[in-house]
């Protein structure tokens, strides 16, 4: 995975699972973060473990292009609507892993094995950023519009963090550590 934190979310992403390839292209849209993206996975076993990966090789492109973390605005948030679904994204590039996931899955609910992988995505993410996430769904009945506004508010939410802020490290305490 190659990362352009500067760009204007154009992807190319080579990855036979279909709906995160979708997932991934609305999330570096939306970011406006420039990718290529090669993936590979046990897909005749299913794709949980490529969901996995992808997580954890964006969180680790992710940390590796920003650095020392300064001069970011650091914090983003986002109020996603799609169709029938109402999603917040909040996060904070504080070097702290932490997932907040308010999203319940459903045991038996069609496809609900889409927001199983999708925490999961998002927890090899922050894991491996270094990133506080927290995902809160209000509304919603459609899992696919559920993990759609999930990746696009989580992109906006990005944006906004890793916009360009000149005061320096974001932190009263002056470093991260």
């Amino acid at each position: 995975m190659e990362l352009n934190l500067d760009g204007t979310g154009v992807s190319t992403i080579e990855l036979e699972a279909g709906f995160w390839r979708h997932m991934m292209t609305l999330l570096f849209f939306f970011s406006r973060i420039d990718a290529c993206v090669v993936a590979k996975g046990d897909l005749d076993v299913d794709d949980h473990h490529t969901v996995e990966d992808l997580g954890i090789s964006f969180g680790a492109a992710v940390k590796q292009a920003l650095g020392d973390r300064s001069n970011i605005t650091r914090f983003g948030t986002s109020l996603m609507p799609m169709d029938e679904t109402l999603v917040q994204i909040a996060l904070d590039i504080s070097g702290r892993p932490y997932l907040g996931f308010h999203v319940p899955v459903v045991r038996g609910w069609e496809q609900s094995v889409l927001i199983e992988n999708t925490q999961e995505f998002l927890r090899a993410f922050v894991n491996h950023a270094g990133i506080t996430l927290h995902v809160k769904l209000f509304v919603g009945e459609n899992t696919h519009h559920i993990c759609e506004a999930i990746f696009k508010g989580l992109g906006l939410a990005l944006r906004k963090a890793v916009k360009p802020d000149l005061l320096g490290v974001p932190s009263t305490k002056g470093s991260f550590d």
